[in-house]
């Protein structure tokens, strides 16, 4: 159980992640960070770096933002990448880019990289990334059309335009990975973490 005196802060707007950690009866603040995610990713890109470091350091940019402007809190940051054949995919901007999305990845297996970070006074004190394979069946694409006709807009609030949780399941063959890790957020490590730092009941 949270100590009075301990504020844990999400940094994040998402509603999903501060539900699966309200879930497990944990007291937390959500404060989305203002972290220009593509300006730190452009120079990460060039240097070619693998997608799980990529979304560790971002979840540790958007910790470390939080973390300045409550120093005392400890700061949860989390980030998701998805990479297909080598390639960074970020969330489409419209329904039609959502639909070459899904004819993208019809048949391949991408990779959800789920980074979860702990910051305190601006000090990262633990990083951890999870990576979940998502091997989507071989979708028509007409069906394609009808299912984003039928989920609409909140495909587009996933980089992979689709919601695993939701209706988007039906479009997998195979998952190999949790599904806190899916939903970009590796709860379980994280409450291991949690209880060592006696920031909950243990």
């Amino acid at each position: 159980m949270n100590e009075t005196n301990i504020q844990l802060i999400l940094a994040s707007k998402s509603p999903y992640r501060a539900q699966l950690l309200k879930n497990v009866g944990l007291t937390i603040e959500s404060r989305p960070s203002n972290v220009d995610e593509r300006a730190v990713e452009a120079p990460l890109l060039k240097a070619d770096l693998e997608a799980g470091d990529i979304a560790e350091i971002l979840a540790q940019a958007k910790a470390t933002n939080v973390s300045e402007k409550f120093p005392d809190a400890y700061v949860i940051g989390c980030d998701q990448t998805l990479s297909l054949n080598e390639e960074l995919l970020h969330k489409p901007i419209d329904m039609e880019e959502a639909r070459h999305r899904l004819l993208q990845m019809s048949g391949k297996t991408h990779l959800l990289n789920s980074a979860v970070v702990l910051v305190r006074n601006g000090q990262i004190l633990w990083s951890h990334v999870e990576i979940a394979r998502m091997k989507m069946r071989d979708l028509d694409p007409g069906f394609i059309g009808r299912h984003l006709a039928k989920v609409g807009d909140i495909a587009l609030t996933s980089v992979g335009a689709y919601q695993i949780e939701a209706e988007g399941l039906q479009l997998f063959e195979e998952i190999a990975g949790d599904y806190f890790t899916i939903m970009g957020l590796p709860l379980l490590p994280l409450l291991s973490e949690l209880r060592k730092r006696k920031l909950m009941d243990a």
